[in-house]
């Protein structure tokens, strides 16, 4: 007799998700006038969680969440200096789904999926290996060669949008690996669909040896709700240090009052901010760049208003340098 397993609901509601801008245009009331600043036919396609759509107020588009997620006109516009590939990406591939860039630490592109797509994502063009499906043969026996390796970066993509059985697959195969002391998650999904962190999850986190630690990603105080905030505090319970890093996004969190803000949030939610990313320059993200010396005084009143922990590090990735560059 066949079972069925049921689908978890993470993956119901993802199926929610807008990817058409005419269905998402109706739903948040825009005028003919509003449309016509959004680009149709965009190189990097539409996709955004119902959760996050429902926080834009109707019949706007001066809104930190529509700014971040809903493709525009802007990005037809092409300059100098911004490219397909700006963190070289592929120049630090060891095999097709893991990336070095720095000492003692890997990145694994876990998988191209994402629960939404972020309009400035540095990875929109990557050259995903698909046709591997979910394997990691050649990824997990380079990390068991390498015995300078410490750390193991899960990414993508999205590492939350691989199924449970997959997800634990791979922890656990990690784990094993004596070298290997932590595994770090990257992760934009519980902004969208903070339901992902379910109790089956949960579970697979538990009972994982090596200490575990969870990034996740968030630009604007807007994005958080009451589950969020719950459910990232399931993971903290599990012992698991929970941080946050951002990019600095004009029009969106690029004053003191809202960065201020995002701050306050997370760090009375037990969330350190990690770091405030200076705009990695991919091809048709112009419009978002902050100047460096906006961001630099930014920073600075941040310092001034805020205790230290709840005052992220301002970077930047340059190509060739040994870590992340603070500014």
């Amino acid at each position: 007799m066949l079972t069925f397993k049921p689908i978890p609901l993470w993956k119901q509601l993802l199926r929610t998700n807008f990817v058409r801008w005419n269905k998402l245009a109706e739903f948040l009331e825009l005028s003919e006038d509003q449309c016509s600043l959004i680009d149709v036919k965009p190189h990097f396609s539409l996709n955004l969680p119902l959760r996050l759509a429902s926080k834009i107020p109707k019949g706007t588009i001066d809104d930190p969440i529509f700014k971040q997620f809903i493709p525009t006109m802007h990005e037809k516009e092409s300059f100098a200096l911004f490219f397909n590939d700006p963190t070289c990406d592929i120049t630090h591939q060891k095999t097709p789904k893991l990336l070095q860039k720095y000492d003692g630490r890997a990145l694994l592109i876990c998988t191209s999926a994402c629960a939404m797509h972020c309009r400035y994502c540095f990875r929109q063009n990557y050259p995903y290996e698909t046709s591997q499906g979910h394997a990691f043969e050649l990824e997990l026996e380079e990390i068991s060669r390498d015995t300078a390796l410490r750390e193991i970066i899960l990414s993508g993509g999205d590492p939350l949008s691989l199924s449970d059985d997959v997800l634990q697959s791979l922890l656990r195969r990690l784990s094993v690996i004596p070298h290997i002391r932590r595994i770090r998650f990257h992760t934009r999904f519980p902004m969208g669909i903070p339901e992902r962190i379910d109790e089956a999850f949960l579970k697979i986190l538990g009972g994982i040896q090596k200490q575990l630690w969870f990034v996740i990603h968030a630009n604007h105080s807007n994005e958080f709700d009451q589950d969020i905030w719950l459910k990232l505090k399931e993971i903290q319970k599990l012992g698991i240090p929970v941080l946050c890093q951002s990019v600095l996004l004009q029009g969106i969190n690029d004053d003191v009052d809202a960065l201020k803000r995002l701050c306050e949030d997370l760090v009375d939610h037990g969330v350190l901010p990690y770091y405030l990313h200076q705009l990695d320059r991919v091809q048709g993200a112009a419009h978002f760049e902050v100047t460096q010396e906006k961001g630099l005084w930014l920073v600075e009143q941040l310092r001034k208003q805020l205790s230290g922990y709840a005052v992220p590090l301002y970077v930047q990735e340059i190509s060739g340098e040994l870590s992340k560059t603070p500014l």
